[in-house]
Parts: C-alpha cells; sequence; structure tokens
C-alpha cells in the first residue's frame, strides 16, 4: 500500500453527530418518518426522471424548488397540508460538532497529513455548516457536491479532491459513514474508513496509516 499523504473527511454523520438525530428529531416534530420521505423522493424521481436529492446535492435544483416539490408530494400523500419551508432550520437545529474527531483532525494535520473535507451538500447551507466547525483553520481543500456538480458516490467529486489536493488515489484516505460513497472510493483506488463511531474510526485510520 503506497503511503497515504492524505485524509479526506466526509462532513455531516463524520464530522458531526449521526445524521439520524437531526432527521428523528424532524420527524418529531412534522410527524413525517424516514420511511414517507424515501417515498416521497421516489415517486418524484418517477415522475420527473431524475431524483430529486441528486438535484438539489449537485445545485440543480435550489433548496426552495427542492422543498416545494416535496412539500406537495408529501402533502398530497398524508392528506394534510405540510409546511417544509424551515427544514434546514430544524435539520441543523440537532446537529452537534464532533469534537472528539475535529481534535483528532488537528493532530493528523500537525503529523503532516493534507486534509479535505468532500461532502454531498446543499448550496444554500454553505455558510451554515461551514459555522460548525474550524474549516479553515483545519482544512486545506473543501470540496462540496452543490458546488462541483458531482456527489459521492461518483468518481468525478473524488478525483475533483485528488486533484485540488494533489495527491494520487492511491496516496488518499476516505472517512465516510455511508458504505456505498466508501465502495465508489475503493473503486479508483483510494484507501477508505466506514464510520460507524469516532473511536472505531480513529482505530482504523491509525492503522491504515501505519501501514503504508
Amino acid at each position: 500500500m503506497s503511503r497515504i499523504e492524505a485524509v479526506i473527511s466526509d462532513f455531516g454523520g463524520v464530522l458531526t453527530s449521526p445524521l439520524e438525530d437531526s432527521f428523528a428529531a424532524f420527524g418529531a416534530s412534522s410527524g413525517v418518518s424516514l420511511e414517507q420521505l424515501g417515498i416521497a423522493l421516489a415517486a418524484i424521481a418517477t415522475r420527473t426522471g431524475a431524483n430529486p436529492l441528486f438535484e438539489l446535492e449537485t445545485g440543480r435544483l435550489s433548496e426552495a424548488a427542492f422543498l416545494r416539490s416535496l412539500q406537495a408530494e408529501l402533502s398530497t400523500r398524508l392528506g394534510r397540508e405540510l409546511a417544509l419551508n424551515d427544514f434546514g432550520e430544524r435539520y441543523f437545529e440537532h446537529l452537534r460538532p464532533n469534537q472528539p474527531l475535529i481534535a483528532y483532525m488537528r493532530t493528523l494535520r500537525r503529523r503532516g497529513c493534507k486534509l479535505a473535507i468532500c461532502t454531498n451538500n446543499v448550496r444554500e447551507w454553505d455558510e451554515r455548516w461551514r459555522a460548525m466547525l474550524p474549516v479553515d483553520e483545519i482544512f486545506d481543500v473543501v470540496i462540496d457536491s452543490s458546488f462541483v456538480g458531482a456527489r459521492k458516490p461518483e468518481p468525478r467529486i473524488y478525483e475533483i479532491t485528488l486533484e485540488r489536493l494533489g495527491v494520487s488515489a492511491g496516496a488518499a484516505l476516505l472517512v465516510d459513514d455511508i458504505e456505498i460513497n466508501c465502495d465508489g472510493a475503493r473503486a479508483l483506488g483510494m484507501a477508505t474508513v466506514w464510520f460507524r463511531s469516532t473511536e472505531q474510526a480513529i482505530e482504523e485510520i491509525e492503522a491504515v496509516l501505519s501501514s503504508g
């Protein structure tokens, strides 16, 4: 295995508290379950020929247009008027920085690792999520799907990240809480750690770093 020169981290669910916590809080306040959200998104995708979440995360659909479409679909399916205009606020209200992992990333930087964030995100949320973390202090590169027009696990978003870091795929390690995103990175030759907990991730990152 090549020596790892760069560690690339996901944002939500890795550098933050689990995303399930935010979706659960949203579901409790709105009465909409994750399953119902998924069914509504699938119905819109079937009708329009494009997954609205993928369109949102690649910047081809605005947050406002996405929420209007989802709100109409859910209101019809649930038989009641539903307001989603404050979805972003409710989502971030229950999202917290993962301070132990952020502290660990600082140590990696001091050890000479290049660091990047590669995130599937929403363009309108840029200022909000960046304000949660010491992004510019720790990370050399930030790749946001909604600004580059590609999302994980598409190869292009990993290629852009590697290009901007100036490293080869074999010299990079991705840390992500979505297994399919790790699969996509691994297909390009990157090392990966599938994040399930902070302790597990740090242990596995260290194992990869020491094996190079």
